[in-house]
């Protein structure tokens, strides 16, 4: 989970960020946000008995625990279903999985959501995109244009963030407490499964992506290499963390080193809701009461998976 195979070249954007708009108090809010779940390939030969694609419920589970419900966006749909679905939902979030991002459905799918969410902001029409591990690397392809990544292995293990002079300014971690601010950056909080990133000197020599995304952490790779561990868009709400928040509280594999202290939840809490409150921002909403319902995640059940990897459920499509 979160290992990456080379990334796909895709969309190249412009980068003359102005300032982000920040909410006004008397902008709507909606208060029923819906995330979209891009689903992914199975990789897992033993998972495939179940299904073509999947969601590990620990990111249904954290989207959820931030106040939002969960639609399941599936690969291999048309254009214009693709486009429906985005009109209907109030974000996107990107996981993080194992699949080669040059060749695969997911990666051509997170493109479309990636240049239709462009275009919604730009327009001023709020739309946050959220990409964890390889998700983040996916992040970092889309508006590179160029696959900047090299072997930084963190593979099961825990660090605190290095934070830069950008983090205390950021719209993520402004409503962190002091104390959880603090404790990020001095203990173990965060779970690295990844064997590629982007290093801090990649990621600051690359005038596309430094312009794009302002730097709010970086870490030390088991090799000694230094990489950016999380971002956030100067002026798009898009973010990426290359750590794990959401296995803090749903992800139990003693196999594994996931945080479990009580400030290691509280970050988890604190950026399920940070993101779920972008969502809020979006104005979009299903055409239909019935159409929403038969969209949500309500309308599957997770297998049981925790004999053949390292989560407990996923959901297969």
């Amino acid at each position: 989970m979160g290992f990456s195979a080379l990334l796909c070249a895709c969309v190249v954007v412009s980068c003359s960020a102005a300032p982000f708009k920040l909410p006004q108090r008397n902008e709507p809010q909606n208060d029923r946000p819906i995330i979209g779940i891009l689903t992914q390939e199975v990789d897992n030969e033993s998972m495939k008995k179940f299904g073509k694609t999947y969601i590990p419920s620990s990111y249904v589970k954290y989207i959820e625990s931030g106040g939002a419900r969960v639609v399941p966006i599936r690969l291999n749909q048309r254009l214009a279903e693709h486009e429906k679905i985005f009109r209907s939902i109030n974000g996107l979030l990107l996981i993080g999985g194992a699949v080669d991002l040059e060749t695969s459905d997911f990666a051509h799918t997170a493109g479309i959501y990636f240049t239709l969410a462009l275009k919604a902001n730009d327009e001023g029409d709020y739309f946050p995109i959220w990409g964890t591990c390889l998700g983040f690397q996916l992040l970092t392809v889309l508006v590179a244009g160029e696959n900047l990544l090299s072997k930084t292995t963190a593979e099961n293990v825990t660090y605190p963030l290095n934070f830069t002079s950008e983090a205390s300014s950021s719209r993520m971690f402004t409503n962190f407490p002091s104390d959880i601010r603090k404790a990020l950056s001095q203990e173990p909080l965060t779970g690295n499964f990844h064997h590629y990133g982007v290093t801090k000197e990649a990621f600051m020599g690359n005038e596309k992506l430094s312009g794009f995304f302002s730097v709010l952490s970086t870490n030390i790779a088991q090799n000694g290499l230094e990489f950016v561990s999380t971002m956030e868009g100067r002026k798009y709400p898009f973010y990426g963390v290359q750590w794990h928040p959401e296995v803090n509280r749903f992800q139990w594999d003693p196999r594994y080193n996931f945080p479990h202290s009580s400030n290691a939840v509280c970050v988890s809490s604190l950026l399920a809701e940070f993101f779920v409150n972008e969502g809020r921002r979006s104005s979009h909403h299903f055409s239909e009461a019935a159409e929403e319902s038969s969209a949500l995640i309500y309308n599957y059940n997770p297998e049981y998976v925790a004999n053949i990897s390292a989560y407990e459920q996923s959901y297969f499509f």
